[in-house]
């Protein structure tokens, strides 16, 4: 009995102590993720800053030459190899929807980026849906967060060896081969440039990134602890698949932003990415087998909160405008017309610009006839009195 007891209690306190380190990790990948997400955001729009204040300024110098652009790639390396990190301490389905966050900060940075000066009346107006977006995320967050799961495992080569060869991995990949082929087919053959179709193909690519990734983090964060796993053959097939979806996801990514909106891409892909990233670990990883349905449910809430306020924050970004007033040779009446069609004769540079977070000047109007002259008659009569130079400078 008194054996029986003191196993009891050994397990128990092994039970315990698991619990408490897992607990510990999941918070260090948690904080690292959260603060990688947020230095990238920084980092993008002192780059765009820097991008800006060359073009309005017309310096000559190219922007690599700029201290400014530089302070923002470090910096973007510094956060990228903090959510790489991340992923080794923490499980896949939590670090992956944490790229709102980024969502967060960059909605924000456009706040304080914002050139135009808005009564507080108009300015809650136009960005209320992306304050009500961002409240949403933040609670979206906090909710996966909590309840997201809390079993983590050494990823060694071993461990990601049996992952590999378990059928309910070989199952999910080899389906996930198969509708990759399919929308490859229509995309490529059928010309479905569908925004779904690509971002589909960036998802399905997505999904192997984080798996890799996760599987590459580990096992390099054990070999600087001292248990070396870079000399299995399983840690360099992760890391060229990882680098190969990587280059694959930007290809597309690429394509999908010469066709489509940018912040209807970014909404989109966010949606997509986290499902199929959090479905990969939860059939790769198996993350979610020692939680409950109630932790499991609010989980998925969380994430549900936390799309919903990403799509509302993306929704609300104006889109760049095509549209700048000059003159063509276009005559209308006798007049020369101002529209956005024709050959660009005089352009109008208001010294404004767009660039990401960095909103230009929305508020001016494009310029417009008078009406006394667009009801002119379309052949000028003999007795009409001709056009003065001094009238012409006027107008």
């Amino acid at each position: 009995m008194v054996g029986v007891e003191v196993s009891k209690v050994d397990s128990s306190f092994q039970v315990s102590a698991y619990e408490s380190s897992s607990y510990t990790e999941n918070l260090i990948g948690t904080l690292l993720a959260i603060f990688g997400n947020l230095i990238v955001s920084i980092s993008l729009s002192i780059q765009k800053y820097s991008h800006v204040t060359l073009a309005g300024t017309k310096d000559p110098r190219a922007y690599y030459r700029t201290k400014t652009w530089w302070l923002g790639l470090v910096l973007a390396v510094l956060g990228e190899v903090g959510i790489f990190v991340s992923y080794a301490f923490a499980p896949l389905s939590l670090i992956a929807p944490l790229n709102a966050v980024s969502v967060i900060a960059s909605s924000i940075l456009g706040f304080i980026f914002l050139r135009e000066k808005w009564k507080p009346k108009e300015f809650l107006r136009r960005y209320i849906l992306s304050f009500i977006g961002c409240a949403l995320t933040i609670a979206g967050t906090y909710l996966f967060v909590t309840f997201g799961p809390n079993s983590h495992e050494k990823l060694n080569a071993e461990n990601i060896v049996k992952h590999v060869i378990g059928w309910p991995v070989l199952l999910y990949l080899v389906l996930e081969i198969i509708a990759f082929c399919l929308l490859l087919y229509f995309y490529k053959q059928r010309n479905a440039n569908y925004l779904v179709v690509v971002l589909l193909l960036v998802a399905l690519l997505g999904s192997v990134t984080v798996i890799t990734v996760k599987a590459v983090s580990g096992m390099v964060i054990l070999s600087i602890q001292g248990n070396v796993q870079l000399s299995y053959p399983i840690f360099y097939v992760m890391f060229v698949c990882m680098v190969a979806t990587v280059v694959f996801q930007a290809t597309f990514l690429s394509q999908a932003s010469h066709l489509y909106d940018s912040s209807l891409i970014a909404s989109l892909n966010y949606i997509l990415s986290t499902t199929f990233a959090i479905v990969a670990g939860a059939v790769f990883y198996l993350e979610f087998n020692h939680e409950d349905v109630l932790h499991i449910c609010m989980f998925l809430l969380g994430c549900v909160v936390c799309f919903l306020g990403v799509f509302m924050i993306t929704k609300n970004r104006k889109k760049a405008k095509a549209f700048e007033p000059y003159v063509t040779m276009d005559m209308m009446q006798g007049i020369p017309t101002i529209h956005d069609k024709g050959r660009v004769i005089q352009p109008d540079y208001n010294g404004s610009f767009s660039y990401g977070a960095l909103v230009n000047n929305d508020s001016v109007t494009p310029a417009t006839l008078p009406v006394a002259q667009e009801q002119m008659a379309v052949s000028p009569s003999p007795s009409s009195a001709p056009y003065m130079t001094s009238d012409l400078k006027r107008d």
